[in-house]
């Protein structure tokens, strides 16, 4: 059960006086200032959201792909609060309950012998401790990272992303190389099946390593399954290659689950779908689901000694801020005692999986569905024979107007949906319910029907 059973009576007065405050002061993210026009929300409970006209969402998004366990659990606002009237903060450098008992809880769950955590404020700051981490490990200064990812907006993460939001700031990648990664539906490689396109990406890997000298190499970094950029399984194979070549070479191994990690995939980690351990493991999102920010570095016994009589030069003031690690703690013990994880699997597999692809049999704009767990993508296009994309790469105005359309739709029917380029990703909480799958997936069914207007 949920803090709020009901959500308050409608009140666009108050809704009003939110947005017109917001409009003179909040600066957004991603965002042409004067062309937006935020919801005002005025609360959530569990799978849903609701603004101040009355109108409720089931949140489809998981808000930023990080609502991993809901909103408002009870257990983890329980624990916000006793924390809070015990001791709300510490410096870094001692040693605290809260903290050490929420590095322990997630070092019992990350893959192999990576048990030191150093925590951080969310998933950018982790990727670029992880980096820091690496170059300092090896002595070298380049990390390769893939297209069609995303890794966050500080300096090092947004230049390792493989998306569009890293060319306004693409000043300061020196020592970052891209590379493709295997991607079947849309295969850089011209791949007929899995295996090839898996062979075929880890020579496209192999090579880029041997052009760029691979004594100068410190990392590579991959999302286990990338997330924004579209969700895209890895073949079998694929991630144990990068291993070993990793291996071959000295290089660092580095996995971002910062959205997969934490029940998303239906395991605790991704990584544990294809039985791989990195050096450096990145985490932030589900460790939480938000209620605090927090995220961190899972490292590995041989990059932790690099440390143990030199310094390591980095740190934040609120790492591991005690608020942030008791709200962790009391999410994992609640996903432990709940099932939490085993939910999302098994509404991955009997009800979100199978709907999706009927979906698709039904819509001409639906190209594929790919995802495990509560994470799932449906690639939309204008023609299913050519693949073309509904709306063309990085779109924007008129050009994006079918996606537009389709978001309209979505919630218009009560849906708030993850929309980016020419997707929808199917991501609600680990905890979502059959009935609520059901009923989002109906009202998915039906916007889609925006999107096929646009087909040919």
């Amino acid at each position: 059960m949920s803090v709020q059973s009901t959500h308050p009576s409608p009140d666009p007065a108050a809704g009003a006086a939110v947005k017109a405050a917001d409009r003179a002061h909040v600066f957004h993210s991603w965002s042409a200032q004067g062309l937006i026009d935020p919801l005002a929300i005025a609360g959530a409970d569990g799978s849903y959201f609701w603004d101040y006209d009355g109108n409720r969402y089931l949140d489809f998004s998981c808000q930023l792909v990080n609502t991993n366990i809901g909103h408002q659990h009870p257990k983890v606002v329980a624990a916000i609060q006793e924390q809070a009237a015990k001791m709300c903060t510490i410096a870094p450098g001692f040693a605290v309950d809260a903290r050490s008992e929420a590095a322990r809880l997630v070092a019992e769950r990350t893959p192999g012998d990576l048990d030191k955590i150093f925590f951080t404020n969310g998933g950018a700051e982790a990727v670029e401790n992880a980096v820091r981490m690496a170059r300092l490990h090896t002595g070298r200064s380049k990390v390769l990272s893939a297209y069609r990812s995303y890794h966050g907006a500080t300096a090092a993460a947004i230049n390792l992303t493989g998306d569009p939001r890293r060319w306004p700031s693409d000043t300061a990648s020196a020592g970052v190389v891209h590379f493709w990664a295997p991607f079947l539906y849309r295969s850089p490689f011209h791949a007929e099946n899995e295996a090839q396109e898996c062979e075929r990406a880890l020579r496209h890997l192999e090579d880029t390593i041997a052009y760029e000298g691979p004594a100068g190499i410190a990392a590579i970094i991959l999302e286990t399954i990338p997330g924004t950029a579209g969700i895209m399984v890895p073949p079998p194979g694929y991630l144990a290659g990068v291993r070993e070549i990793c291996d071959r070479y000295g290089i660092v191994f580095i996995l971002d689950e910062v959205m997969a990690g934490f029940g998303r995939t239906g395991h605790w980690f991704a990584a544990d779908h294809f039985g791989v351990t990195p050096d450096l493991l990145t985490f932030a999102k589900g460790v939480n689901s938000g209620y605090v920010p927090l995220g961190g570095v899972a490292i590995s016994a041989e990059i932790a000694a690099t440390f143990d009589q030199r310094p390591y030069p980095g740190g934040l003031t609120y790492s591991g801020h005690p608020l942030a690690c008791a709200s962790a703690v009391a999410t994992i013990n609640a996903m432990a005692e709940e099932g939490i994880v085993e939910n999302a699997a098994a509404i991955g597999e009997n009800v979100i999986g199978p709907a999706l692809k009927e979906i698709a049999e039904r819509h001409p704009s639906v190209g594929e569905v790919r995802g495990l767990g509560v994470f799932w993508a449906l690639d939309l296009v204008k023609n299913k024979e050519t693949r073309e994309p509904l709306v063309p790469y990085n779109a924007s105005g008129a050009a994006n107007q079918p996606m537009a359309d389709f978001a309209a739709a979505c919630k218009r029917g009560g849906l708030w949906p993850f929309v980016n380029m020419n997707r929808t990703h199917v991501v609600p909480p680990c905890t979502v319910t059959e009935s609520e799958a059901k009923e989002g997936l109906a009202i998915l069914d039906e916007a889609l029907g925006a999107a096929d207007a646009h087909t040919v």
